[in-house]
């Protein structure tokens, strides 16, 4: 069997594209001469057809791109614009530019229709172009996030609209960049002509580019419905299992139903180990791996273009270990270290179930030898920032354990944007707009049921933390959730765990205590929950506002949620968490009080230690105040739980118990 013709594109012009003062920048022209060396070192450039860069023309660039933007990337390296030039860049999200920017992204565009073309053709069997700058973030009408041109989307558009008679006519392009190719997507978004996959780090749309456009719930519409498959991980971390697991159960079974005539790959490398930006960990050999399960579809047409990926080592060596494989040399599977994480298992069951209806191959279970022992994501740290106090005026002790202990390295592309990409414009209106703030329109899909056991039983007062207000007998309003939306379902339940009062007053309802619920389970105790069926985006704003003193506007400002899924996910497993909140909060024990309907019961109450501090009288047991009481008996009461004599009793006797 003859070997395989392989192209290989490098053009030192591509590194004319560089920050205007020379001052440090992840995407910098030392990636691409990095990986070159690399291939030279290794011998892989004489073993490959070695091409130039070619420019793009406007009219083939213009099916991607608004004339605006074509117009904008060819003059920005003009002398007229010396002056100006790093006040339009300011204009954009994370993007830079200098003399050598136009050219550059007209080289790199150009040399992705090249390669594109001659693999189609049959000259080569597969081809690398090692293009920069970067393309996938690139939208119709701007450049952002180190992207000027989308270089994929050009390429794949040229292939479409200018050689049908190449016979063409299906594209796959696979993303595996750590950030979510929103360009491209929003490029071919109703085309069904090009399978869009991606997989992503999403942090519940708190990754870069952030927003929801990498949810798995974004399948494409009109007639490019179903042709867009976003695989977003919930967290870093992910390495060669966590890829390859949805390799065989995601995009193999999918890509051997649509039948590409051709693959393209955006290859950014920033998902490698040690990269700056990305927190995951796929090897070189994980890369080859993936890789290899292409090959067998499209007859092998496979083009790499290059995208992100920031740490010179790891680009070399994941490049070099995936032109070894385009080449024919040996990559044997092997065993793997580890297995893919718990939610890598989630994340494919929910992307399989969306896009059942359109792909049959969805429709089976995925084999339970496969999915046995899963890592489970631990340490995860909690951001939260506010300046607001605490509901209670009652001081308390240190907080206890956080979870803590995330890579930092997985939120330094916002930290490095030139401009900010997290910034909100919030009003005072409950109509905040949720692109502003990412993470709720992800966790606003997620049911779960929040159990009150103190005055939130009773439906008036509970509605105050979704619509905002107060009732009678409160002294301050609430703010009310972003999302003013009723409970779907209210039901009743009896838990194990005891109920109390504490501390001496509190903002909302003046002198007396407050109810709690003894974190541990104890079988001899029985106390009335009120479980309502809310979304997790509304369960994070009343777990805020039991907190702080926040208004509407703070609440919406909020950057990320306190729970989100990877801590649902913990949550079942260890049945309680403590969250990062001020120390003067009473409710920051986040407790799972079991299940009911397939989804998680969750409430929220104080630590451990403080149980202790109540034991020892360094805090206060006391009854409820008068108002506070009344609001749980008439809970109780309108729920059908107990008639009001019982209620007071049920209050009563939770009162004068010690702990």
């Amino acid at each position: 069997m003859a070997a395989p013709t392989v192209g290989l594109l490098y053009d030192e012009r591509m590194c004319a594209h560089a920050t205007p003062d020379g001052e440090p920048h992840p995407e910098k022209p030392e990636r691409l001469r990095s990986i070159w060396r690399k291939l030279q070192l290794e011998g892989i450039t004489d073993r490959c057809v070695v091409m130039e860069a070619k420019e793009a023309e406007d009219k083939y660039i213009a099916y991607v791109h608004s004339q605006s933007h074509i117009k904008l990337i060819k003059t920005i390296s003009s002398k007229e614009l010396d002056s100006r030039r790093h006040r339009v860049a300011r204009k954009f999200n994370s993007i830079y530019f200098n003399k050598g920017s136009s050219e550059s992204a007209y080289l790199a565009a150009g040399s992705a229709i090249k390669v594109t073309e001659k693999v189609a053709k049959g000259e080569l069997s597969s081809a690398i172009a090692l293009v920069r700058p970067p393309g996938h973030h690139a939208e119709h009408n701007q450049p952002m996030g180190f992207c000027l041109f989308n270089n994929v989307a050009v390429a794949a558009n040229y292939l479409l609209n200018e050689r049908p008679e190449l016979g063409i006519g299906k594209i796959l392009i696979v993303d595996w960049d750590v950030h979510h190719g929103n360009g491209t997507q929003k490029t071919f978004y109703d085309d069904s002509r090009v399978l869009f996959f991606s997989v992503h780090r999403f942090d519940s749309g708190s990754f870069y580019p952030s927003g929801g456009d990498g949810a798995y719930c974004m399948i494409g519409e009109g007639p490019g419905q179903g042709y867009n498959i976003n695989v977003p991980w919930e967290h870093g971390r992910c390495g060669d299992a966590d890829y390859l697991a949805v390799w065989d159960h995601v995009l193999l079974p999918v890509a051997e139903s649509y039948n590409p005539d051709i693959i393209l790959v955006s290859a950014g490398f920033d998902a490698a180990a040690g990269d700056p930006l990305g927190g995951c960990s796929i090897t070189p050999h994980g890369y080859a791996l993936l890789l290899e399960k292409l090959k067998r579809f499209a007859q092998g047409k496979i083009v790499l273009l290059l995208e992100g990926g920031y740490n010179l080592n790891s680009i070399a060596n994941s490049v070099l270990a995936c032109a070894r494989a385009l080449l024919g040399d040996e990559c044997s599977s092997g065993k793997l270290d580890t297995k893919p994480f718990e939610s890598t298992w989630r994340v494919i069951q929910l992307v399989r179930n969306e896009l059942k209806n359109y792909w049959p191959v969805f429709s089976g279970k995925i084999p339970e030898e496969d999915m046995k022992k899963p890592r489970s994501i631990s340490n995860l740290k909690l951001h939260w920032s506010s300046d607001s106090e605490s509901d209670s005026e009652e001081a308390t002790g240190a907080c206890g354990e956080t979870l803590s202990g995330a890579d930092d390295a997985s939120r330094r592309l916002s930290e490095i944007n030139i401009a900010d990409v997290t910034s909100t414009s919030v009003t005072s209106s409950h109509e905040t707009s949720k692109a502003s703030v990412p993470w709720r329109s992800v966790l606003s899909k997620i049911d779960v049921w929040y159990a009150s056991y103190g005055s939130n039983m009773w439906l008036p007062r509970f509605l105050c933390y979704v619509s905002g207000g107060k009732i009678e007998g409160m002294n301050n309003q609430c703010c009310g959730s972003l999302d003013t939306s009723a409970p779907k379902v209210i039901n009743w339940r009896t838990v194990p765990h005891r109920l109390f009062f504490g501390g001496t007053s509190s903002r909302s309802w003046g002198k007396g205590g407050v109810a709690f619920l003894h974190p541990e389970k104890n079988e001899e105790e029985r106390a009335h929950v009120c479980i309502y069926k809310i979304t997790l985006e509304q369960f994070n704003d009343i777990l805020f506002q039991e907190n702080t003193t926040m208004d509407v506007s703070a609440l919406g400002k909020i950057r990320s949620p306190l729970i989100d899924l990877p801590v649902v996910d913990l949550l079942l497993k260890n049945k309680s968490l403590i969250v990062e909140l001020p120390k003067s909060s009473w409710y920051s024990n986040v407790v799972c009080l079991g299940m009911e309907d397939g989804i998680p019961i969750l409430t929220f109450t104080c630590k451990m230690s403080d149980i202790d501090s109540y034991k020892s009288g360094e805090r206060v047991l006391a009854p409820p105040a008068k108002q506070y009481a009344s609001t749980l008996i008439k809970g109780l009461v309108e729920g059908k739980q107990l008639t009001e004599d019982e209620a007071m009793d049920y209050i009563n006797a939770a009162s004068c118990r010690k702990l």
